[in-house]
């Protein structure tokens, strides 16, 4: 795959979805939104008589865990994971199962059994990326119709020959590839970096549309947060995880009393916290978002559902506990944190399946502790640094989901990872830059080392470490 030239816009790295898992669900979705699509701009949906799905490598080995066969029904059926109502999907996935039969587009009926239709290869991989998924379809005329797409974490979609959802190296007056061309635009034209990122985000949208999508992307991130901290119960899935995000809440703030997150966050910023209880806040956020992304609701992918609680996370600490009136640095918070993001997929990856969780957990830590240090004063220099510092510490750090789930250790390692980015942007802004050994660049190279030189039972398959030390006994999602 090419690791430069790539012109990824904030909103590819920021996209809202659902959950379990940004390749497993919102990317096989996709994908087979994709295919449907296809097939109806080649006049062929309506001479379909069946349909065959095959999953490679890691959508195979950890695709029940993830609700993969749900989406892939879901996206034949022609929902949209950006706008469907999460609590209709068990429903409609169910009467698919139960009647066998499936309406393509949601348009034209045919046979399906979810059971023998959709088919787990466990023990192949195809060889452009292990998330491979490929789509068969028969007409009425004999004639077989075959499409392979690879799921390449954070919820993008590509074939061997193109990527979807990316843009012209022509459209950015300032291409990025690199940290190092981050620097240069910001020591050019002496602005900081969000300042960059608003400017290319410009050749791409109207200023009015790129705040309002901004702020909506906050307000999603705000409401799974919200959400998670105010929904008790149990996980789905097998592992009877209880969800712990309520019980934070409850002890922090006793005396909520909220009905939306403006309400909540108000008495959140109404008294004062020692050090130790914004510690168990910073949890409350990621574990609240996480929960809610193991529950298949909507979240945002940053940059990977599976990493979806560490930049809400980051981000309410400093709404919370450093700046309440924080004017437009929502803005440039996610504008930073998606430039950051973009730039680690150009040089490495953001799949855990290519990578291990340093591809999601890792990518995201970085990406808060970058934003963070520049709404905290820092220059530009000191934002690099304090993504470098990040994710050089998250290096070869595993992805071993137990029963495929997004639950455990995916949960936790969100709090972790905000802890982290918090960590390294106060290194950051009082380190000197110019004396650092590493730099952003060094850091992705040797990110993407590490990825190609790891163990692929480490990497999203559920063949390694905690995965098969646990036992469980799992629901098919």
């Amino acid at each position: 795959m090419n690791k430069v030239s790539e012109r990824i816009s904030v909103f590819d790295i920021f996209k809202i979805g659902l959950g379990p898992s940004s390749s497993h669900t919102m990317g096989t979705w996709k994908a087979a939104l994709i295919f449907i699509s296809d097939l109806e701009s080649e006049n062929a949906i309506a001479e379909v008589t069946s349909i065959h799905i095959h999953l490679y490598g890691s959508l195979a080995k950890t695709g029940k865990g993830h609700g993969t066969s749900m989406a892939i029904m879901m996206g034949i059926s022609g929902y949209d994971y950006r706008t469907t109502d999460y609590h209709t999907i068990s429903p409609k996935v169910m009467q698919i199962r139960s009647s066998d039969k499936i309406w393509l587009a949601g348009t034209f009926e045919i046979d399906f059994n979810a059971e023998e239709d959709i088919i787990f290869h466990t023990d192949e991989c195809l060889p452009f990326h292990p998330n491979g998924i490929q789509f068969e379809v028969t007409l009425k005329s004999g004639q077989t119709i075959c499409n392979t797409y690879y799921s390449i974490g954070g919820g993008f979609v590509a074939t061997e020959e193109a990527s979807f959802s990316l843009h012209t190296a022509s459209q950015f007056p300032y291409p990025i590839d690199s940290a190092k061309d981050l620097l240069h635009w910001t020591r050019s034209t002496r602005k900081p970096v969000s300042s960059i990122v608003f400017r290319n985000e410009l050749s791409l949208k109207k200023e009015k549309d790129l705040i309002t999508n901004l702020q909506d992307i906050w307000e999603v991130m705000a409401d799974s947060m919200y959400r998670g901290c105010h929904t008790e119960g149990f996980l789905p899935g097998g592992l009877q995880v209880k969800r712990r995000a309520p019980f934070f809440n409850k002890n922090l703030l006793p005396q909520d009393t909220s009905t939306h997150f403006n309400e909540w966050i108000a008495m959140i910023r109404s008294r004062k916290y020692n050090f130790d209880e914004i510690l168990k806040w910073i949890s409350c956020f990621a574990m609240a978002v996480n929960e809610e992304n193991a529950s298949f609701g909507r979240v945002v992918t940053a940059p990977t559902n599976g990493a979806a609680g560490v930049i809400p996370a980051v981000l309410m600490y400093y709404l919370c506990f450093i700046n309440h009136d924080p004017d437009d640095q929502i803005i440039n918070f996610l504008l930073v944190a998606g430039e950051i993001g973009s730039i680690f997929k150009k040089g490495a990856t953001l799949s855990a399946a290519m990578g291990g969780c340093q591809a999601e957990i890792g990518v995201s830590s970085a990406m808060a502790a970058a934003a963070l240090t520049e709404c905290l004063g820092g220059k530009p220099e000191n934002v690099l640094m304090a993504a470098e510092i990040a994710m050089e510490h998250h290096l070869g750090l595993t992805c071993d989901p137990v029963g495929g789930l997004v639950q455990v250790p995916c949960i936790e390692r969100n709090s972790m990872g905000a802890i982290k980015a918090l960590t390294a942007a106060y290194l950051a802004l009082d380190g000197d830059p110019d004396a650092a050994k590493v730099s952003l660049d060094n850091v992705i190279k040797t990110m993407w080392d590490t990825a190609l030189d790891m163990n692929s039972k480490y990497k999203e398959t559920s063949d390694g470490g905690l995965a098969i030390n646990i036992p469980v006994n799992l629901t098919d999602c």
